[in-house]
């Protein structure tokens, strides 16, 4: 209990200084990236390092899948100021407990004005015109204090800052053709008496790409961080990690770091157009200055020296047998980083030449995320086939970054000013219409779906007309939610389309055999509810993830396909079952499985097994109260169960039943069990009975179940 209070205390101080220096951080969920960003310029948080007590996931994707790609990451910015000296001031770098406040290399605060979260679509709580993206964070932060603001505490080796202020927004959208990277787009600006040159800006990160869900973050102690390979694509400015021997078959997929395009005083920069201006990239083994050549830099000269000598320009990277590299270094560099380990790695661009004070750069980085190709070759092998994926959702960051600029030459060009405004408008992608807002109602071995009509008011960005062309419903597969990790984007099969007729386009199916005869309202819910759709012939207490999307006609001028919105904008978590019971005398209640067996096909593998069972009990009054016995009569467990049960008293449903209880939705009439008692011991094998106390009226029926084991 000591111990307890003791780190209880250490973690209360901790939050007193964040609180103190007005620290914020948010989840992106518009995408299906689900990653940690702050108001000093991080991102990530350690694996739920911070303790701050929202669990949030530090780089997970596919959302809800457990697989957690990003450690921690954040920005460099260094330069050689007037005296000739070097100058670097970082948000984050090597840490293996991540950012806390005073911390060596997290230089960056923030002192008024929190986080402001805004979004581009019309029906979101935080709708502004101005937004970019569905889900829009925006904060500014600077280098310039030396004590973490409100508090005495010093920052650790922060003594010579450049005097810059930062204001970072990253992006994140839920269209089915970008919902795998979040762009962070920075405005730098000189606010102090400093003119530097040979500027370079940097994005640094530390990627481990496992599943927690399989593997608890840290288990085995730094042997978890050390299973990633890494590498960089010089045609994309990304560096990329995967994971080579860690949770092999639940981990299939990769991050990267892309560097996109910027803009100072002198004009667009990249290193495919402007001449001397070159991207450059690092890595090392993570918080290890031992290194001869992957060493952590410790201080700003060494810092500096990675910001503008890229491994990428080592003679050993295009050709390690070359004489050059012989007589060099005499490693293969790619070769070494795309063997097992934890690494940080780098990447930067430069230089920005007198950046004087008042100036400002405006750059911008994606993360991007993509799963594996399988082709029958392992991870380790890291193939081109395998980065096919991942390389075209790269390209998308571009095409998103470029904007109106089409041929991405930095320039406005006769034909790109689609919105009229004289300059370059960046960050636009092709937009399918508006997801419709759902409704699940599960029922026994069938779920009803109802949805709005908003996606026909949908307004083409490019043409400026209503384009709705129809509907789409999804189901998933049976099982999708415990064969592996899960990504439900990849899991859904339709169940039915329907679409506009008289225009020659699709099926013409019409939408009459959807349509309510007049709008369907529901309780405490104001949408009105205009289709329907009956998935039906369902097995009862699987978990299905069902959505609806709409699509567009698309533009046959532009020769852009037709769209179809997210089904991540609007997929429900549902579960078929029997509904509220109102008389237990002619519906009995009753357990399924019975008998059960030890592994039940829904219930998939985790690092939390025994927890993670789950045998259902069915036909349930609305409101009534449950208590296993033994024969003996010694009473096992005892819980209550209520018509809006959310599935929030057992663990499977945390692991396998997406990110949140109001994704879920039941049938009033089943309530699933752990077979743990209520000291959470095991269930021995053997017979058992159960006792259903109707609450309302007190009707009492009681059963029994087998284990077997």
């Amino acid at each position: 209990m000591r111990k307890y209070a003791m780190a209880l205390s250490v973690w209360m101080a901790g939050a007193a200084v964040l609180q103190a220096q007005n620290f914020v951080e948010k989840l992106t969920n518009a995408s299906n990236v689900r990653m940690t960003v702050t108001n000093v310029g991080t991102f990530g948080n350690a694996f739920r390092g911070y303790k701050d007590g929202t669990g949030n996931p530090s780089g997970e994707y596919p959302a809800g899948s457990g697989t957690e790609h990003l450690f921690e990451s954040g920005i460099w910015i260094g330069g050689i100021d007037g005296s000739g000296t070097v100058r670097v001031s970082t948000s984050a770098y090597d840490a293996p407990q991540g950012y806390a406040p005073g911390r060596g290399g997290f230089e960056f605060t923030n002192t008024a004005g929190g986080m402001q979260e805004i979004s581009s679509l019309r029906d979101n709580p935080n709708f502004r015109p101005e937004a970019i993206s569905h889900q829009d964070f925006k904060s500014t932060f600077t280098d310039a204090n030396l004590l973490v603001p409100g508090t005495s505490i010093p920052i650790s080796g922060h003594t010579t800052p450049m005097g810059l202020e930062v204001t970072m927004e990253t992006y994140n959208w839920n269209y089915r053709f970008s919902d795998f990277f979040v762009i962070a787009n920075l405005t730098i600006k000189n606010v102090g008496l400093e003119t530097y040159d040979d500027l370079h800006i940097a994005l640094w990160a530390n990627t481990v790409v496992r599943n927690i869900n399989a593997t608890p973050a840290g288990a085995g102690g730094a042997v978890f961080y050390s299973q990633g390979g890494n590498g960089y694509l010089d045609s994309l400015h990304m560096a990329y990690c995967y994971d080579a021997t860690g949770d092999v078959g639940l981990t299939d997929s990769y991050i990267g770091q892309k560097f996109l395009g910027a803009e100072d005083k002198n004009g667009f920069k990249h290193p495919d157009i402007t001449p001397g201006f070159k991207d450059h990239y690092n890595a090392w083994i993570f918080n290890n200055s031992g290194q001869a050549l992957f060493f952590f830099p410790t201080s700003d000269p060494q810092r500096y020296v990675k910001m503008t000598e890229g491994l990428n320009q080592n003679p050993c990277w295009d050709d390690p047998q070359g004489v050059d590299c012989q007589n060099g270094v005499g490693m293969n560099i790619q070769g070494l980083l795309n063997a097992s380990g934890n690494r940080s790695d780098l990447v930067s661009v430069g230089p920005f030449s007198a950046f004087a004070p008042g100036d400002e750069i405006t750059l911008a980085f994606a993360f991007v995320m993509g799963k594996k190709v399988d082709d029958g070759q392992p991870n380790s092998a890291n193939t081109a086939a395998q980065k096919a994926r991942f390389i075209s959702n790269a390209e998308w960051a571009q095409v998103a970054y470029n904007g109106e600029d089409i041929n991405f030459n930095g320039l406005l060009d006769e034909g790109e000013d689609r919105d009229g405004n004289g300059k370059i408008t960046r960050f636009i992608l092709p937009s399918p219409p508006d997801a419709p807002r759902i409704r699940a109602v599960p029922g026994d071995h069938r779920i009803d779906l109802f949805w709005s009509r908003n996606a026909e008011e949908s307004v083409d960005p490019i043409t400026q007309k209503k384009d709705f062309e129809g509907y789409r419903v999804y189901l998933s597969r049976l099982g999708f939610d415990v064969e592996g990790a899960q990504n439900v984007s990849e899991d859904f099969v339709r169940a039915a389309e329907y679409d506009v007729p008289g225009n020659g386009l699709f099926y013409e199916t019409g939408l009459a055999d959807i349509a309510l005869p007049e709008p369907l309202y529901f309780a405490g819910d104001t949408t009105a509810y205009h289709y329907h759709y009956a998935l039906e012939g369902l097995p009862n207490g699987w978990q299905h993830a069902v959505a609806v999307t709409a699509f567009d006609q698309g533009n046959p001028d532009t020769q852009l396909e037709s769209l179809e919105s997210s089904f991540l904008a609007n997929d429900v978590r549902a579960f078929a079952g029997t509904p509220a019971n109102p008389s237990m005398k002619n519906y009995p209640p009753f357990v399924y499985p019975n008998p059960y067996y030890a592994g039940a096909a829904w219930e998939g593998q985790s690092n939390f097994q025994e927890e993670s069972r789950k045998l259902v009990f069915a036909n349930l009054p609305a409101d009534c109260r449950i208590t296993i016995t033994s024969p003996a009569g010694d009473v096992m467990d005892q819980f209550e169960h209520h018509a809006d049960y959310q599935g929030g008293d057992i663990r499977w449903f945390q692991t396998f039943a997406g990110e949140s209880a109001a994704d879920r939705v039941f049938s009033g009439g089943e309530h699933a069990w752990d077979l743990l008692t209520d000291q959470s011991q095991i269930l021995a094998r053997g017979l058992y009975f159960y006792a259903v106390q109707d609450l309302q009226t007190g009707e009492l029926f009681t059963g029994q179940f087998t284990v077997l084991k």
